[in-house]
């Protein structure tokens, strides 16, 4: 059994941001990390982002990942451990964690544990959905982002969320032809900036369709697309064939809850946060004590709140067991401040509601 101070799953910009804050209050901390390097959802993200300088405007994703990482440095390995190609396949009420790593298990004992491990692409059902040449926009990004290789010849992309128009017009700069954007709703569903790169570069956005039917041997080689009404009834004699040799699935997340669940955590299915997520305290603790979540595994929102929910349950974690951040009270209240002001406006009015749901906020 190995005993840490803190033990935080999953080292996207949730987990890293959490590790810095917690390492700053002295703790002893563990990240524990499934994929082969560190940055969760960022590394494959080649846009520059919104939002303020607090965190990263301007800044393309993949450069943010090398920033949150760069901050670990200078940590003793007494201090931060950090696993990679490490799954977390047990979380329990007592705060014992089972690890597996290159073929072997670990058992690590925390005070205190964070879970940032994000979400999970959402599927859609339509016949043969399983042909090869089908992928979710996060194994696109992967492909093409991470490793540098075209997914296909020709691509339809199925949702028009911002995560499904980025994913197209990075597409388009790879050289790959996108021939349409589907949306099965009658508006788009992402940032009209977005919207507007593609209908420039003359994609089509097809609104009120989604697939019936993906067609081919051995691998996609077309689709069979159709109309909707507005009760999302499908329209007779309104189906059509499209040519492709790739279809990309980019219709939502679903937060991953599974350990939180595995742990007794209180759950709740709220729709305006992407389905299952943790009741939790305003200081971000479940009602495991001493466990805490942070990121999208509470609810799906852009990596810029993920960062800060992340450095406010590093903070919590640390300060509830008699640690204490340097700049613990001006840290804490700026933080606050600076989820509200992420929150506010006509795009954060669902994510808003989400949390008046769970209880965390009042509005």
């Amino acid at each position: 059994m190995i005993n840490r101070d803190l033990v935080i799953i999953g080292g996207g910009p949730a987990g890293l941001s959490a590790a810095k804050v917690a390492l700053d209050a002295g703790m002893k901390v563990t990240l524990i990390e499934r994929f082969n390097q560190l940055g969760g959802q960022l590394i494959k993200q080649t846009h520059k982002f919104f939002g303020s300088k607090l965190q990263y405007a301007k800044t393309r994703g993949f450069d943010i990942a090398k920033i949150l990482i760069n901050d670990l440095n200078g940590f003793s390995e007494d201090q931060l451990e950090i696993l990679l190609d490490a799954t977390c396949v047990g979380l329990y009420p007592d705060k014992v964690l089972t690890v597996y790593q290159y073929g072997k298990y670990m058992k690590y004992k925390a005070n205190s544990v964070i879970v940032g491990t994000g979400a999970s692409e959402k599927v859609l059902a339509f016949e043969n959905n399983d042909l090869p040449g089908i992928y979710g926009a996060g194994a696109v990004q992967t492909i093409m982002n991470i490793y540098g290789i075209k997914p296909g010849k020709d691509v339809v992309m199925v949702g028009s969320g911002n995560i499904g128009l980025i994913v197209a017009y990075q597409l388009i700069q790879a050289g790959v032809n996108v021939k349409a954007v589907l949306e099965a709703a009658s508006d788009i569903g992402g940032y009209l900036v977005h919207a507007s790169k593609l209908k420039r570069l003359g994609v089509d956005i097809l609104t009120n369709t989604t697939v019936k039917k993906a067609i081919g041997q051995e691998k996609l080689e077309k689709i069979l697309t159709i109309k909707l009404d507005e009760k999302w009834q499908e329209v007779p004699g309104s189906e059509m064939e499209m040519n492709t040799d790739v279809l990309c699935i980019s219709v939502g997340l679903s937060p991953l809850h599974q350990l939180m669940s595995m742990a007794g955590a209180k759950m709740l299915d709220i729709g305006e946060l992407g389905g299952l997520v943790p009741w939790k305290t305003c200081d971000y603790e479940t009602t495991v004590e001493h466990v805490y979540a942070c990121g999208d595994v509470t609810g799906i929102e852009e990596a810029s709140s993920a960062m800060v929910e992340g450095r406010i349950c590093g903070l919590m974690a640390a300060n509830h067991l008699g640690f204490k951040h340097p700049n613990a009270d001006q840290l804490e209240e700026d933080l606050n401040n600076q989820l509200c002001v992420l929150r506010q406006g006509p795009c954060g009015e669902k994510i808003r509601c989400g949390l008046k749901k769970v209880g965390e906020i009042d509005v």
